[in-house]
């Protein structure tokens, strides 16, 4: 059941390896890329407490040693202080150029542990073992690297791709309901960017992917991968066809600056209810159909995710606030805010010819719950 995607980038190329059981042959697949046989491993509390014994079982078994750096859980740890933190330590281990670290987690370590492997040394490899569902279909795959700032979020960073990415799919058993469904919001967006096959293939199996199919979610991951790897290749450091990936992310990061980057509004879900106020903004405009923010909506719903803003608990700030927040988006544009918005589903463009009354009025409709 083992898949391979193949990311073209010359010499930077590297294979996305999706499977069950990948965790356990870690060792064998990660001995190829190492002058020595020894890794740094940087991880964090509650993965480790998972899947930590099994990595090092796994890198045992191939002869390789390793030393670990257990960091905090959460978001707060992309930052300057936990960067500095990850660099100083790397280089107490003596990790040299050629050296590998594994990053191993969910998004906020491959992010915080990519941009540390970019300035080490000024560019060491490493290996992305993701273990949340998001991070296994987005941000694992494509080099993009950071930490989070006082102004917003992953506004200091590089672009550094992996060596090899191993998304274990074993481990999405591991992860709470909440956590998984946060995770297919960025499955989901995949299918209305560029593949209304695959949005229709959603529908019909995300479901009973959800409820732990394993070929389903080797396939989901799959083609996920797949569409980010083929956008990646044309378009690397996101000169214009990458911003396709970010739909829905421009409300979503307005939403999440809004809720202090806490477990109020997760990632994932931040990115669904986005795409869906990106159809609706799109139909308004008179792009796409009116039946489409409907659509998304009811596939949300059907699967039991948060579907619109009145369903992030706790206050939200105004529309006008909100909007000011999608102002300091890294998606600005000599001061101009570029959407990503769809024609169809599956059919996603990006522009600078939005409106902002309207962008306001549909903010203003969502907070009613209208």
């Amino acid at each position: 059941m083992r898949e391979t995607v193949h990311v073209p980038l010359g010499a930077r190329a590297y294979d996305v390896l999706i499977g069950p059981g990948l965790i356990a042959e870690s060792g064998a697949l990660i001995a190829p890329l190492l002058p020595r046989p020894r890794v740094a491993v940087v991880t964090e509390t509650r993965v480790a407490s998972l899947h930590l014994a099994a990595l090092k079982a796994g890198l045992t078994t191939a002869g390789i040693d390793c030393v670990v750096l257990e960091l905090p859980p959460g978001e707060a740890t992309k930052s300057w202080t936990h960067l500095g933190e990850v660099t100083e330590w790397l280089l107490d281990q003596k990790i040299e150029r050629r050296d590998v670290v594994v990053a191993m987690g969910g998004g906020v370590i491959g992010d915080l542990v990519g941009f540390a492997c970019a300035i080490l040394r000024r560019g060491v490899r490493f290996v992305q073992l993701p273990t949340s569902l998001l991070a296994q279909v987005d941000s694992s795959v494509g080099g993009k690297t950071g930490i989070n700032t006082a102004q917003g979020k992953n506004l200091a960073g590089a672009f550094h791709q992996p060596s090899l990415v191993l998304a274990d799919t074993d481990v999405l058993a591991t992860l709470s309901e909440r956590d998984f469904l946060a995770g297919y919001g960025e499955v989901m967006k995949y299918g209305l960017l560029g593949d209304a096959v695959f949005f229709e293939w959603l529908e019909g199996n995300a479901p009973a992917m959800a409820a732990g199919d394993m070929a389903l979610r080797v396939a989901a991951v799959k083609r996920s991968v797949e569409m980010k790897a083929e956008i990646v290749t044309r378009d690397e450091t996101e000169q214009g066809e990458r911003a396709l990936l970010n739909l829905g992310h421009t409300f979503c990061h307005a939403l999440e600056a809004a809720t202090g980057y806490s477990d109020r509004l997760l990632h994932g879900e931040g990115v669904a209810i986005g795409c869906g106020l990106a159809f609706e903004l799109s139909a308004r405009l008179g792009l796409c159909p009116q039946e489409d923010p409907s659509r998304v909506r009811a596939h949300l719903k059907a699967m039991g995710m948060k579907t619109d803003i009145r369903d992030i608990p706790g206050d939200l700030p105004g529309a006008e606030a909100l909007l000011d927040l999608m102002g300091q988006d890294k998606k600005v544009v000599a001061g101009t805010l570029n959407f990503v918005l769809a024609r169809g589903i599956g059919q996603a463009f990006v522009t600078s010819e939005v409106p902002g009354d309207v962008v306001l009025g549909v903010l203003e409709d969502a907070l009613a719950g209208n």
